[in-house]
């Protein structure tokens, strides 16, 4: 039996392992956040890596239910969400592994990250209230709290209480003043409503421009957006001003987007890269002028737009998991109070 390898089967075998080893490198990731949000620094991470990433988009809500329905056979390796409430709901449904790396620690503060490391920040946004520029002046305004004032009767606009955003926000109140107060305020604002909620925070600019409400309440980087969208978002954005609450106590509210590591995952080390990489100077610039986030780092500089509002400002430093933790108690204060 002839047991020389010739050339030809030599570089065939070394060619079908190189391919074996290529595909290998990849990762799986699982994101709320929309394509074009993502998709650039993806492409970039593969340049620069050479690991190919699997996007998978959908809802928050979603692609958590897809994960609990796939189980231990989910191909995905990271999820990336935004807020942290729904990050804390993949963690209580055992969905997620703890991450110990150094990188990321050092990267993002403690404050937002989840205390048992299952989950961390890649990008922050507040939620602030904007206001008629010519029905209200800022000296008006001062907390969160204050809205409940008879003063604002029909004069507040703000989505459902089904939005996650408004969860987490009464979660932050029911974190700092306890739940009895945080009822209060909950209905405060339900009795100083100009409409029933409806739409999403673009929604809520336009209604102030129009006159339907004097303020309203939304997540910051919607702001950043419709200044520099199409003429109609332009012209609403250009009526209201940005005010941020709670500066002479804790600080304003804040939220983030955020992955974390899917339990059992199969790419572990190339998801690790990944995250690496989205805390990173480049990403961490793409979060700030692409789409009017905060970055988690504070030596990133914020775009030109969100710099106009007035930055730095007094962010409330509640740890973010705290928001995951009350969400329960909030929506069963949403619903007690009438909060549509």
């Amino acid at each position: 039996m002839n047991h020389w390898i010739t050339p030809s089967i030599l570089i065939l075998a070394l060619t079908l392992l190189s391919g074996s080893t290529l595909a290998s490198e990849e990762v799986n990731l699982y994101s709320a956040r929309k394509e074009a949000l993502i998709k650039p620094l993806l492409d970039t991470f593969t340049k620069q890596t050479g690991i190919k990433v699997n996007l998978v988009t959908g809802k928050a809500k979603t692609l958590l239910k897809r994960l609990q329905s796939e189980g231990r056979n989910t191909p995905a390796d990271i999820l990336l969400t935004t807020d942290a409430g729904n990050l804390n709901a993949a963690k209580t449904a055992g969905l997620l592994q703890a991450i110990d790396n150094t990188v990321l620690t050092a990267a993002v503060p403690q404050n937002l990250r989840d205390s048992d490391n299952q989950w961390l920040a890649l990008s922050i946004r507040s939620r602030v209230i904007v206001y008629s520029k010519e029905r209200v002046k800022a000296s008006e305004l001062s907390t969160y709290e204050e809205l409940v004032n008879p003063k604002w009767k029909k004069r507040i606009c703000i989505r459902s209480s089904s939005n996650i955003y408004n969860q987490s926000l009464l979660a932050s109140l029911i974190a700092h003043n306890g739940v009895s107060k945080a009822e209060g305020w909950a209905k405060g604002i339900v009795a100083n409503m100009a409409q029933s909620p409806k739409g999403n925070d673009r929604a809520q600019v336009k209604a102030v421009a129009v006159g339907i409400c004097d303020i309203a309440i939304i997540n910051t980087y919607y702001m950043g957006v419709m200044q520099e969208k199409d003429a109609d978002q332009q012209k609403a954005a250009s009526q209201v001003s940005v005010f941020f609450p709670n500066q002479e106590g804790r600080g304003a509210h804040i939220n983030i987007s955020g992955a974390g590591l899917i339990k059992g995952a199969k790419h572990k080390e190339n998801a690790i890269k990944l995250l690496e990489f989205l805390v990173g100077d480049e990403a961490q610039k793409w979060y700030a002028q692409a789409n009017h986030e905060y970055p988690v780092k504070a030596s990133i500089p914020v775009s030109k737009i969100v710099n106009a509002w007035g930055y730095p400002f007094k962010q409330d430093n509640l740890n973010v998991d705290e928001l995951g933790k009350h969400n329960t108690e909030a929506v069963k204060i949403f619903d007690r109070v009438g909060w549509k």
